[in-house]
């Protein structure tokens, strides 16, 4: 853990590029720029310095990831490298909900015409 790049001050976006929030710097600038992350509850610009133990919120297509700074690094690094800059606080998102639509055991085969007609029955609500 000792061999990464450290820094006394990093800024935002170089930070969320090196621990792989995002796969480029501009992207994490554009974040940033849309109000997509906070620090501490407020929103920031991409040159806003963080600090060990800052809160991060960084909004995602479908979820919002609640990150902790437990080191600053400035270079991007390996993935597991990076796992140790960070506590992850975001909560289990729930999984999708089923249709109800029966399934079909893997491997069974195609559906027979009387399958077929027994899905179509279920799919119209006859």
């Amino acid at each position: 853990m000792n061999s990464l790049p450290t820094s006394s001050t990093t800024r935002i976006d170089a930070w969320l590029w090196a621990i792989r929030a995002y796969k480029t710097r501009s992207a994490a600038t554009a974040a940033c720029r849309a109000g997509h992350v906070r620090i501490n509850g407020n929103p920031v610009k991409a040159s806003q310095t963080v600090i060990i133990g800052d809160t991060v919120r960084v909004r995602q297509p479908g979820f919002e990831r609640i990150l902790e700074v437990r080191q600053l690094i400035a270079k991007r690094v390996g993935a597991e490298a990076a796992s140790h800059c960070f506590t992850d606080h975001t909560p289990e998102r729930p999984a999708p909900a089923a249709l109800g639509l029966p399934q079909r055991d893997r491997g069974a085969g195609r559906p027979t015409k009387k399958d077929r007609r027994d899905m179509e029955k279920l799919r119209s609500g006859r």
